[in-house]
């Protein structure tokens, strides 16, 4: 990471990061070019092993392209703040980041309902249900991150006063 002063290094911190987003944004393998698609998702920590859960229609592309490769990069940001100092010609951003890599997978019929409380709870204040006739026509996927790295920009300091 070129501004190793803004990277985050300790898991925790990232994973804090992590949710506190509400969308991520997926990169799969498309011939010559990425395809990425912003998705909701669900989290989940066991030791070190971070994955993350995602819900969706019966059929599209992100399934072909998985199926394909199933190797694909993520990012997820928030705490966005424009920061302007019009006097000093200064316009900046502070923000939240977190970008990794990971192998996607199909989440077996007999796991799909627990995969769901997890996304479920996420948005809906720790509410897990997920309607059981939903189930069998909704796709989760999984992602066992293996790489991940996060970055913060903070607020710039105020200019001292004379």
């Amino acid at each position: 990471m070129r501004r190793s002063d803004r990277e985050l290094t300790d898991l925790e911190e990232i994973v804090r990061v992590m949710e506190q987003c509400d969308v991520c944004r997926l990169a799969f393998h498309d011939g010559g070019y990425p395809y990425i698609l912003p998705l909701n998702f669900g989290l989940e920590r066991t030791g070190d092993q971070v994955i993350l859960y995602f819900h969706g229609a019966a059929e599209g592309k992100k399934y072909r392209l998985m199926e394909l490769d199933n190797r694909v990069g993520f990012e997820m940001d928030c705490g966005h703040r424009l920061h302007y100092d019009r006097e000093r010609g200064y316009c900046t951003m502070s923000y939240q980041s977190v970008v990794g890599r990971g192998r996607l997978e199909f989440v077996p019929e007999r796991e799909k309902a627990r995969a769901l409380g997890i996304l479920m709870a996420r948005y809906h204040g720790g509410d897990t249900f997920f309607h059981p006739a939903a189930i069998p026509r909704t796709t989760v996927l999984r992602l066992y991150v293996e790489e991940l790295a996060g970055k913060v920009k903070a607020a710039p300091k105020p200019p001292a006063q004379l």
